[in-house]
């Protein structure tokens, strides 16, 4: 069976779960899982893993995470991005907040969504609420108001803009939503606003430049190697100790022992990618000092498999 990292270019529309169900067609199997979704009507990358692969994706590094979007001004709506209903207008912002970088209100706004913020999720959201996804209630009409929680926004980079729109790049930490930024971008502008265009560029190590296009995948591309696989080890969390394996160490490790290690200190990781001619066998985790206790263990691949 084929197993690695797919890095998948969504178009607006499909929704996650159908670009993991094309890839289940793709790869012919049904081991396929998605590291982090995307609304539809947004673009770019999806980190999607095949096979045995899976296993790895809670340890696919998924920080930061890029986003270009367009912010329309004016108008809120319901759901914070272009699909909503209106739910309230404004004047626009001053223009010159808009087209001059150094203008004093565009700045001040701008350090009120930067750093560590509480962030109201859009009412439309996949959070729960006593057990019920908060889109859900919203659908059916009902008062959905979420409790703000803590977000991480590194950087936002103002791309372009006109009387109406502003165009931003924009690096965060994970669980950040950007219609939830646009829409309080125009509130903080003494505005309104909503998301009107959402695509993200790059998620840890993985960029949207390496990714295959939606429409590539056809029934059994992946299967036949049409569409290669990524090897995982790249995009795993940079901070883990990368441990080449040996033939006495690749025997420990099908035992399930535990693998010395040369790793000490303080500031020694704590975990390893364990990898045998480069191909990832296993995560592990430090026993004491001196070894690695491997807790997610992978199948070795031969050629032609």
């Amino acid at each position: 069976m084929h197993a690695g990292l797919l890095l998948v270019d969504k178009p607006a529309g499909p929704t996650s779960h159908d670009v993991v169900g094309r890839i289940r067609r793709a790869a012919r199997s049904r081991r396929v899982g998605h590291a982090g979704t995307l609304d539809p009507f947004a673009t770019g990358l999806l980190v999607v893993a095949v096979g045995h692969a899976t296993r790895l994706l809670p340890y696919v590094a998924g920080e930061p995470k890029v986003y270009e979007a367009r912010i329309r001004f004016g108008v809120e709506t319901d759901t914070d991005d272009s699909t909503g209903t209106a739910i309230r207008h404004a004047t626009l912002p001053e223009a010159a907040c808009l087209l001059e970088p150094l203008h004093p209100a565009r700045i001040a706004a701008e350090s009120t969504l930067t750093g560590t913020i509480a962030q109201v999720p859009p009412s439309y959201s996949a959070k729960h609420v006593d057990g019920v996804r908060a889109y859900d209630l919203a659908r059916k009409g009902r008062d959905v108001t979420l409790p703000p929680v803590t977000i991480m926004v590194h950087k936002w980079e103002w791309l372009g803009a006109n009387a109406e729109c502003l165009d931003v790049r924009i690096t965060c930490g994970g669980g950040t939503y950007i219609r939830a930024l646009a829409r309080d971008l125009g509130r903080a502008l003494g505005s309104a606003a909503h998301c009107e265009a959402l695509r993200r560029v790059r998620s840890g190590a993985a960029d949207v430049g390496n990714a295959v296009s939606f429409e590539r995948l056809e029934p059994g591309s992946v299967a036949e190697g049409v569409v290669s696989l990524h090897s995982p080890v790249d995009f795993l969390d940079s901070s883990f100790a990368r441990v080449e394996l040996d033939a006495a160490g690749l025997t420990m490790l099908g035992f399930g022992r535990a693998i010395p290690t040369a790793e000490h200190g303080v500031n020694a990781p704590t975990h390893a990618v364990l990898l045998h001619e480069g191909q990832v066998m296993a995560i592990a985790e430090r026993l004491g000092t001196d070894r690695w206790q491997p807790r997610v263990v992978l199948p070795l691949e031969r050629a032609g498999t």
